[in-house]
């Protein structure tokens, strides 16, 4: 990636307390009716809240990702978890969005948001490097979507993580994201309340180039969990419409 193509503020990876601010327009309402998820394959998501659209890990389409369409959406905002291409492709995006890669505490036109470090594998990160996890508060809702995350929860990220309304993780496995029984470990640490498989193998597979496993592998752990399954690729998410206990949202990709 291109040095210019990248916001990257070394805000110290877990215990950093300085907020960069990306922006000096004025504040959106934080506190606005929800927020509009829209799944565009693999562990990208587009949310969008008052007037603010976050684009999250857009991907080269190889692999795991061959048969989906390029997400070339237009954002305001593009988090990226690390810099592999299925999660950091951002050079074919339109307009001028602020792109921001590296842990920290940030604010971008009022909406506040953090980059938590972890590891991109189970080795330390000696194999894929490290993994930012995003958690922000949009239309009133926590989310928190683990990137590619492939290690255990430490307690020190469990308290900077929080309890989201709404997780978003990999349930697919290989080398660089948690397999099916890591992403239930996981949940069972964050206990969310809405939660989102990401990072799992779909239509959209070269059949020879991905290690991925299906959704269904990981949903046929969750016993007991409420399972909604959508047609759509996209939901609105507001309070009201938040589950008491955890639940888990299958959203479809419109290939």
């Amino acid at each position: 990636m291109k040095r210019r193509q990248l916001i990257g503020y070394a805000g110290a990876g877990l215990v950093t307390a300085v907020v960069t601010n990306l922006s000096s327009h004025v504040p959106v309402n934080a506190q606005s009716s929800g927020v509009s998820i829209q799944w565009l394959g693999h562990t990208c998501f587009l949310l969008t809240a008052g007037n603010i659209k976050t684009l999250i890990n857009p991907f080269r389409t190889l692999g795991c990702t061959a048969k989906y369409r390029p997400p070339k959406v237009a954002a305001d905002l593009v988090l990226i978890s690390s810099q592999l291409l299925d999660e950091g492709a951002v050079d074919q995006l339109p307009g001028n969005p602020k792109l921001v890669y590296q842990a920290g505490v940030y604010d971008f036109r009022g909406l506040k948001f953090q980059g938590i470090t972890t590891d991109h594998d189970r080795n330390g990160g000696r194999r894929f490097g490290k993994n930012v996890v995003w958690k922000l508060t949009k239309g009133g809702i926590n989310m928190l979507h683990l990137g590619g995350s492939a290690s255990p929860i430490t307690l020190e990220q469990k308290i900077l993580m929080g309890r989201p309304d709404v997780l978003f993780i990999p349930v697919g496995g290989s080398a660089k994201a948690y397999n099916a029984q890591e992403a239930k470990q996981a949940i069972e640490v964050l206990n969310p309340k809405l939660v989102i498989p990401t990072h799992y193998r779909t239509q959209a597979a070269d059949a020879n180039q991905c290690d991925i496993t299906p959704v269904d592998d990981f949903l046929a752990l969750m016993q007991g969990v409420n399972i909604r399954r959508s047609n759509n690729d996209s939901l609105v998410v507001n309070a009201k419409s938040l589950p008491e206990n955890t639940e888990i949202q299958v959203l479809s990709y419109k290939f």
